[in-house]
């Protein structure tokens, strides 16, 4: 009976061809499918960034003049437009079926650390202290939704390569330059986002939490690159849940670093 069954699938070959290629052709549309479900969650996650940040200024400007340099001078705002605007291009990407970047993919990783950053710092250091954003539904999504979000999307939607080692450097320079940029307002106009880096603290303790930021990036960094590696939802396969570790692999094909 068992041989006669597979007798029949060999002499049968049109309806066989036919079925395997059903087969194949299903994980292909599975996997367009999920790559758009990525985009679409990245679109919204863009836009109400986004909205938020435009409700925040405007709300803003309705009680006070506001100094652009200011507003967008803390690294709240300034890394929520940095995802939105990496969310977006993503999603424009997936929703068109443009092949993914390595550049892309590269900005993608340095603003989920940023993202992560903020949540922390907000979440532990300042809530409830004065002088953050006022409206509370924007001030909850910029602090606590948005940094969710970046953290889920990057562990779970494994639509991205494993981050090269030899470019974590490039996750440290924007938040070294804008800890750069802070100090030197702060010696000279007086004006900082945050309480902790205020020079008036005493530059010791500035200092240290100066080395403190650099420490966290670099940390959270290197947890967002070797989560690069890990396969959760992979839309490289038939879209299905499918946990796996990866080995970096440069433009060869063999290992990289």
């Amino acid at each position: 009976m068992c041989y006669g069954g597979v007798n029949w699938m060999l002499t049968m070959g049109k309806p066989s061809t036919l079925l395997v290629g059903a087969l194949r052709a299903a994980p292909v549309e599975s996997r367009d499918i999920v790559l758009k479900l990525f985009a679409a969650t990245r679109l919204v996650a863009a836009l109400l960034g986004l909205i938020a940040v435009a409700a925040t200024f405007a709300d803003t400007g309705s009680r006070t003049a506001i100094n652009p340099f200011n507003f967008f001078g803390f690294f709240t705002m300034q890394s929520n437009i940095l995802a939105a605007v990496i969310f977006l291009t993503a999603a424009i990407w997936g929703l068109t079926g443009r092949e993914r970047s390595a550049g892309l993919e590269l900005a993608r990783g340095c603003a989920t650390a940023y993202m992560i950053i903020v949540g922390l710092v907000y979440n532990l250091l300042l809530a409830g202290l004065p002088g953050g954003v006022d409206l509370p539904w924007a001030n909850n999504v910029l602090h606590i939704v948005i940094p969710i979000y970046a953290a889920v999307d990057w562990l779970f939607f494994a639509d991205r390569s494993a981050l090269p080692w030899n470019r974590f450097w490039v996750v440290v320079v924007y938040p070294m330059v804008w800890v750069v940029v802070v100090l030197i307002r702060g010696a000279t106009d007086g004006w900082v986002p945050y309480p902790f880096l205020d020079p008036a603290t005493g530059y010791g303790a500035v200092a240290l939490y100066a080395v403190g930021i650099a420490v966290g990036i670099a940390a959270f960094g290197a947890l967002v690159w070797a989560v690069s590696r890990v396969r959760i939802l992979d839309p490289g396969s038939d879209g299905r849940a499918d946990v796996r570790v990866v080995p970096q692999r440069n433009r060869t094909g063999s290992p990289g670093v």
